[in-house]
């Protein structure tokens, strides 16, 4: 069996040491040399001649993050690695899925031809913004489900009866539904209607909540304008309670700010990308047990769905 390394990009780093604490190994040894200008030069201090390497790099921005990523596997390749894993907890971009206007790009599927390119052999994500960038790619994908950590964190509340999920918008009904259908729980919608990115013209709620603890569930969190008027609208329509649960925690612009002045109880976000500041609302699980087990059993051959609930 080829001998596992893993390595970190410079951007998860912190959660690169978690996953290969977990899975029983060193972080192995990378150097990101930069030039003056800021061009970027990685460089194995260890052989990987022969070995599964797996290279954690989530790509928020800036684009430094992907540029990066892709500059190891294809140093990790020139060095005569068995197989390169890409490892990317958050996978940046996954917003423009499709053309949903005249003359704009995907920018997912640029992404996927460029991890690709460079000679990628697997990719392994968590909770991807749209489930059909998987067909972006001609390699494998193991898409690994969020609910294996969010789920026991939400049954350790005992919520009880008065336990139902809300999305906070239509595209997120097939996310809440998993989650509802696993608690045995009602759902409701949260339709909004956008005027542009990140800002929302209008918005109502589909369905009753009169009395109910609410869990708002998305995959990801940005300037948090979405979810913090959800929560509010809940909270109008006499919801005891509102907390929420997003994957990624992008949290850029007024985010931090919104999320502390809002009624939510909590914003539970796992660590696929770093909070930036410290916010009294926010608890963060981490992923890096479930990354372990998912490396371990591509690596033993194993099933990947059995690491979902």
């Amino acid at each position: 069996m080829p001998q596992v390394k893993i390595f970190a990009g410079s951007a998860s780093k912190y959660l690169a040491e978690k996953i290969a604490a977990a899975y029983g190994t060193q972080l192995g040894d990378l150097e990101l040399l930069r030039f003056s200008d800021g061009e970027m030069a990685p460089h194995f201090n260890e052989s990987v001649r022969g070995a599964e390497v797996f290279l954690v790099q989530s790509t928020f921005p800036p684009a430094d993050n992907l540029m990066e990523l892709m500059l190891m596997v294809d140093a990790a390749k020139r060095a005569s690695a068995h197989k390169v894993i890409v490892v990317m907890p958050y996978y940046g971009y996954a917003r423009q899925d499709r053309k949903d206007k005249p003359r704009v790009s995907i920018g997912s599927k640029v992404v996927a031809n460029a991890i690709q390119s460079v000679g990628a052999d697997r990719l392994m994500t968590c909770d991807l913004h749209a489930g059909q960038i998987q067909g972006f790619f001609d390699i494998p994908v193991d898409h690994l489900d969020g609910s294996a950590i969010f789920v026991p964190y939400l049954r350790s509340l005992n919520l009880g009866n008065d336990l139902i999920f809300a999305s906070p918008d239509v595209g997120g009904v097939v996310r809440t539904r998993a989650f509802a259908k696993n608690f045995g729980a009602e759902m409701v919608v949260c339709d909004k209607h956008r005027k542009r990115a990140n800002e929302i013209a209008s918005m109502q709620v589909i369905g009753d909540v009169e009395g109910m603890d609410v869990v708002l569930v998305d995959d990801m969190v940005d300037t948090a304008g979405t979810i913090t008027q959800a929560a509010k609208l809940l909270k109008d329509k006499g919801a005891k309670t509102v907390r929420a649960i997003a994957t990624h925690p992008v949290l850029s612009g007024p985010a931090y700010e919104r999320i502390e002045n809002s009624v939510l109880e909590e914003l539970v976000v796992s660590d696929t990308i770093p909070l930036r500041q410290e916010c009294s609302k926010i608890k963060v699980l981490s992923f890096s047990e479930l990354f372990a087990r998912a490396i371990n059993n591509v690596v033993t051959h194993e099933s990947i769905s059995s690491l979902f609930i």
